[in-house]
């Protein structure tokens, strides 16, 4: 009798496996919740074309491979949505803007190295900063120097790494060296004025031997 319950049950049991497992009821699963995600599609991105997108859809199938609205790939920097500042405006965050709010305590507002902290000596600071313009040493340095230094720090200033980024970096080094340019432009008219005091001497001597 033990040996008849123990045959009817192992005869129930691989019933039950081979009905579920039949080849009608593995083809029909059922409904799937979300079939993207049990069945992978492996489109490459960007490349579907919109044919291929309006097949899909008769399907049922929304596929976008376009990006979602509003956002930003990786390393690409965020909107800046306040405009450039108009000529003599310094209200915007750009490089003259920069310039004053993380250098010109030490270096100075016109960059002659005699900045809040200093004050010719007599400031809370005893070392006397760099003087951007009006000494060669300075208005001769390569730009690659200049960052260097704003990254890791030079003699008593340490490093602006954490308040300034890379890019804000170079934008006050480019406004130092268009600061030295403007002072090298406006030195070439008066070196120039003696030549035409020359010529304007030589014509009246000119005029004179007439």
């Amino acid at each position: 009798m033990k040996k008849i319950a123990i045959l009817s049950f192992v005869i129930i049991t691989m019933t039950a496996i081979f009905t579920g497992c039949s080849i009608d009821s593995h083809q029909e699963p059922g409904k799937i919740y979300m079939p993207d995600m049990a069945y992978s599609r492996a489109y490459e991105t960007y490349a579907m074309t919109e044919e291929q997108k309006a097949e899909l859809l008769k399907q049922g199938i929304h596929f976008s491979n376009s990006p979602v609205p509003g956002t930003i790939k990786r390393d690409e920097l965020l909107p800046f949505l306040i405009l450039k500042d108009q000529l003599g405006d310094s209200t915007g965050y750009e490089a003259e803007r920069l310039y004053l709010v993380n250098c010109a305590i030490c270096h100075g507002s016109k960059l002659d190295g005699n900045g809040p902290l200093y004050k010719g000596g007599d400031g809370p600071f005893p070392a006397a900063p760099a003087q951007f313009v009006g000494k060669a040493q300075y208005e001769n340095m390569p730009e690659g120097q200049m960052f260097y230094s704003a990254t890791y720090g030079k003699n008593k200033m340490g490093s602006y790494a954490s308040q300034l980024n890379t890019k804000q970096r170079w934008m006050v080094i480019a406004y130092i060296k268009s600061k030295q340019g403007a002072g090298k432009g406006a030195a070439a008219p008066a070196a120039a004025a003696p030549a035409a005091g020359a010529d304007s001497t030589a014509a009246k001597k000119a005029t004179a031997s007439k």
